[in-house]
């Protein structure tokens, strides 16, 4: 119901597709949200190269991402949720956190005590944004599994005579309670989600890897409104059971219940989630220190995560895609001059 009416050439550029959304507004009543989602394709960057010094040849392809869009605006904030689907068969979701900061007036003399300044006599709070996704899993057909993996160094030893060799670890998530976790940057710590009723093209099970971001957990104390109404922001990853009526990380209705709803209360019946059709919830967000540059409106901050094939294909899925002439490249000190930029052959 948040949802911004798109502008063409605003929040989305080059040939684009729009979608008016149905909905309902506060009273019950239809409304149509017109251009409330955006489809566009746009380049990003290199999808892969290779440069062969020992014959000369170089191969490079451009990476091409499908972007679908939409921002809310809620309260003062303006959230933008931005899917991304690339050709290697990456899946990406990159929130971006915009708008206007809350802001409270400080005496003169006085030090503004519950985050940062901002301005002459304004301050900006601290405080955290939090998000969270419903990934109803269905990978390669029914029955999936969640592994969680951490990598570790090898202690020296016969099998390990220089000290450079490390390991990674493997914890299948069999029950709702084992699930909840929070991620470990120093152990670089991913979770996959498989169907080990399959068998890709090397004997394992397809899979796709979750990627978190750094990212930030509820800062509010134990026993708080605030931590009880978004216990699921306590974790980063949860794994719960599919259940039709377990929409929302928070529950229902999180701004009248007196807390304990959502994940917290969907885990603790310890359900089985090996080899079972699972949803995975995601928590991700920001800790916001406002700052002058935030003032009069903040530059874009980003939150987000990846979902990356793992054995889900035969080979590099993007591996196909043709050489491209880039034709508006434009060499230094030249009018004209199209590059090919994307192959070459000895000679």
């Amino acid at each position: 119901m948040l949802a911004n009416a798109l502008e063409l050439g605003c929040d989305c550029l080059g040939n684009i597709h729009y979608f008016d959304v149905p909905a309902a507004d506060s009273k019950g009543e239809p409304f149509v949200m017109q251009n409330a989602i955006c489809m566009h394709e746009e380049d990003y960057g290199i999808a892969w190269k290779h440069y062969e010094f020992r014959n000369g040849l170089f191969e490079v392809r451009r990476s091409r991402r499908l972007v679908i869009s939409f921002f809310a605006t809620v309260g003062n904030y303006d959230y933008g949720f931005y899917w991304y689907l690339y050709q290697d068969g990456t899946i990406q979701l990159e929130t971006k956190l915009t708008g206007i900061i809350q802001t409270a007036a400080v005496p003169p003399g006085e030090t503004y005590k519950w985050g940062g300044t901002v301005d002459d006599q304004l301050g900006g709070p601290t405080h955290q944004h939090f998000f969270n996704v419903r990934l109803h899993m269905d990978l390669d057909g029914g029955g999936n599994t969640v592994t969680e993996h951490d990598f570790v160094p090898r202690p020296w030893g016969h099998d390990n005579p220089h000290g450079n060799v490390f390991d990674t670890t493997t914890r299948v998530l069999s029950r709702e309670r084992d699930a909840a976790a929070i991620a470990n940057g120093e152990t670089g710590r991913f979770w996959k989600i498989s169907n080990p009723n399959e068998t890709n093209s090397v004997g394992n099970a397809p899979a796709y890897k979750l990627v978190v971001n750094p990212s930030p957990l509820m800062l509010a104390q134990e026993g708080s409104y605030v931590r009880k109404r978004g216990g699921f922001a306590t974790k980063h990853v949860w794994v719960t059971a599919f259940d039709a009526n377990e929409k929302y990380a928070s529950g229902d209705y999180p701004n009248v219940h007196a807390g304990g709803d959502g994940l917290p209360r969907y885990a603790a019946q310890n359900r089985n989630i090996e080899n079972a059709d699972i949803v995975v919830w995601h928590s991700f967000g920001h800790t916001h220190i406002c700052k002058p540059e935030d003032f009069p409106i903040m530059p874009v901050e980003y939150a987000g995560f990846m979902l990356k094939p793992t054995g889900f294909f035969a080979a590099n899925a993007a591996g196909d895609v043709p050489p491209d002439r880039n034709s508006r490249s434009v060499l230094a000190g030249e009018k004209s001059a199209a590059a090919t930029c994307c192959h070459a052959d000895p000679g």
